[in-house]
């Protein structure tokens, strides 16, 4: 993969700057413990199947960008370095989010590993897993009810409705080249960028009444999260098995024509054939694979993804100078350089 150039060389606060990650744990701590207690459930097989996913090997990386834009916005608004209650209810809730639709997507795409390990559905099977995933989301769901404030529940509302709107379009191809890479993007913002856009969104409501900060939230997590979803379409052609935790060349063999697949096929035409049949025939897969790295594909998703985080960079650099915002500024430099 080439070396993503950083798009982070931004002027910090001036005050002293730690790690992102450990600075976004300090609201974080009993993260897994909390939503466990959420996820309350009597019957011994539900409750396992539920909380397997929340056993804190996970990076975190939506809450930890939930939390750092509460505080962000919050020091912007009053100078407040505090992250309210209901803020930091919108990280767990993005969490069980993210992982009902994790469950669920296993189910359709008969996935069999996950973070280096069997998946709920693998294990318990698919009528099971499904349950599991449904149980989730209406925890999260009453979650997002207790906050009680209607903008929020409409805000997180629409992630799910983009989850369900992006798989559809994961399942449906265009024949039109052009065509093609807007649904791809489209399905990507849906799939993954439309959640962390929006919990970033929904915090900023909370803390802060400013609609200008609630765009530059929402544009900030709507960028990041784009960059993130490409990065790891990069990924599953140039990073071993062992190291994502998860087969590389999934996309390929469930059929899906990613970022480096798309533009692989304007040097290679030959790929479209494959691309329309879902690279079903015999040695497709195989094929595909070499395509891509005899192209440019991967240099040029790399070099998108970045195009996208210059846009977050810019967008928070719009926030007062804090410790949050520059953690946030930094982030969109690890989504680059991240290897799984």
């Amino acid at each position: 993969m080439t070396p993503a150039v950083c798009c982070c060389s931004k002027t910090r606060s001036g005050e002293k700057y730690t790690d992102p990650f450990n600075l976004g744990w300090r609201d974080l701590k009993g993260l897994y413990e909390d939503i466990r207690k959420e996820l309350f459930i009597s019957t011994t097989e539900l409750k396992e199947m539920c909380e397997y996913y929340f056993d804190g090997k996970g990076k975190a990386f939506r809450p930890i960008i939930v939390v750092l834009m509460a505080r962000a916005c919050n020091i912007h608004h009053n100078n407040s370095r505090n992250v309210q209650a209901s803020q930091r209810a919108i990280a767990l809730i993005a969490e069980m989010i993210h992982t009902a639709s994790l469950v669920h997507d296993d189910v359709i795409d008969d996935a069999s590993s996950r973070r280096g390990k069997h998946t709920v559905n693998k294990i318990w099977g698919e009528k099971k897993a499904v349950l599991a995933g449904d149980l989730i989301l209406s925890a999260a769901s009453i979650a997002l009810a207790r906050i009680g404030n209607t903008a929020v529940v409409s805000i997180l509302t629409q992630v799910i409705e983009d989850l369900v709107r992006g798989e559809f379009l994961q399942l449906g191809s265009k024949e039109n080249e052009n065509e093609r890479f807007a649904h791809y993007l489209e399905k990507t913002f849906k799939k993954t960028a439309s959640l962390i856009a929006n919990s970033c969104k929904a915090v900023s409501v909370l803390g802060c009444p400013d609609p200008v900060v609630h765009e530059i939230a929402y544009q900030y997590g709507k960028n990041v999260g784009l960059a993130f979803q490409l990065i790891d379409d990069v990924l599953d052609f140039t990073s071993c098995s062992d190291r994502m935790g998860k087969p590389t060349s999934a996309d390929l063999k469930l059929g899906l024509a990613t970022g480096p697949v798309l533009f692989a096929c304007q040097q290679f035409p030959e790929m479209n054939a494959m691309i329309m049949r879902r690279f079903s025939s015999p040695g497709d897969v195989d094929r595909a694979r070499q395509y891509v790295l005899q192209s440019d594909g991967v240099q040029q998703t790399t070099y998108l993804a970045q195009r996208y985080c210059r846009e977050a960079v810019r967008e928070i650099s719009k926030l007062r100078p804090s410790p949050e915002r520059d953690a946030l500024i930094q982030l969109s430099e690890i989504v680059l350089t991240r290897d799984k």
